[in-house]
């Protein structure tokens, strides 16, 4: 089955955003966006993870983290893309950091992008490879390099659930349900897939790799980074580009900002985000309606019609 939606689909029937784009921030944002009802919003950027309170002050919450993809489980730790350090790290609220997993089958990873946890507390994670590739590691039987999806169970073990299925997987997010996985496709390089993904999964969290289905193409510009459900089911994936970065990548018309799509894979709605580039978006606030949303270092909000979905 193929979904493939183009931004002409777009539909007004139903509100999504209650507001436009508001920058919150000019620095201090790159990635990563996730709230907490006492600490407030914490991001990824300029080399550590940084803290907007729930008075909107800023402040540096660890220096030198070096991180990119954050989430709180669901004894309030913080799980980390320690994608300086090449690994997974937990972090409990008295700052005590525990490594997960730093390599697969003695091989370390590559750069640890973006995570996302199902019902069982099952944590997976994207490790791709973007700029030089001198330092991969991990490789197929016959020598490919692979940039692939993991899964870390409770236990600690971890298994690669994708190797060469997708291009070079950035964001991702598994349903509540946990009977689907998404995943965005983003190489950069000229030619490179730039492709939303979706995969069903079964009890064990494996994905079912015939069931890869396209949910939509960005074809030449920036590709899907970071992405966020809301409690209707509905995917909202920050991409785009609003100016090109040539050969590789266009920006004509621009195509920066958040796309969302509906739990059957349509493009319902698009919000245009004027800052390169918008890499990812996270929901909080008191009531679950603000998605925060990270572009180019920068900080932005948008009210929704409904709460994002979080861990519970």
């Amino acid at each position: 089955m193929l979904l493939i939606a183009s931004i002409t689909d777009v539909a007004a029937e139903e509100a999504v955003f209650l507001s436009e784009p508001k920058m919150l921030q000019e620095h201090g944002a790159g990635e990563g966006p996730v709230w907490h009802p006492q600490l407030g919003l914490l991001t990824s950027g300029e080399g550590n993870i940084n803290r907007r309170d729930l008075s909107g002050k800023t402040s540096i919450y660890r220096e030198g983290a070096g991180t990119n993809g954050l989430l709180f489980d669901r004894r309030g730790r913080l799980v980390v893309c320690d994608n300086v350090r090449r690994q997974i790290t937990r972090i409990d609220p008295d700052g005590t950091a525990t490594v997960l997993t730093k390599s697969y089958e003695g091989q370390r990873y590559n750069q640890p992008n973006d995570l996302t946890i199902d019902s069982k507390n099952r944590i997976y994670f994207t490790d791709p490879q973007y700029g030089k590739r001198s330092g991969m590691e991990i490789r197929d039987r016959d020598g490919r390099e692979i940039e692939g999806v993991y899964r870390i169970d409770p236990d600690g073990s971890v298994v690669r659930i994708i190797a060469h299925e997708v291009d070079r997987p950035n964001g991702l997010i598994v349903t509540p349900d946990d009977k689907y996985l998404f995943v965005a496709d983003n190489n950069n390089s000229l030619g490179g897939a730039r492709k939303l993904w979706r995969f069903a999964l079964d009890g064990d969290g494996m994905p079912d790799l015939a069931s890869q289905t396209l949910i939509h193409d960005w074809k030449t510009t920036r590709g899907p980074d970071g992405m966020k459900l809301d409690q209707q089911g509905r995917l909202y994936v920050a991409a785009g580009l609003n100016k090109p970065h040539l050969p590789q990548e266009t920006a004509d018309p621009p195509t920066a900002g958040i796309y969302v799509f509906s739990a059957a894979g349509k493009l319902i709605d698009f919000v245009a985000i004027p800052r390169d580039e918008t890499t990812n978006c996270g929901f909080g606030g008191e009531d679950g309606k603000t998605l925060f949303v990270t572009a180019g270092g920068s900080l932005w909000s948008i009210q929704t019609a409904v709460p994002g979905y979080q861990i519970r």
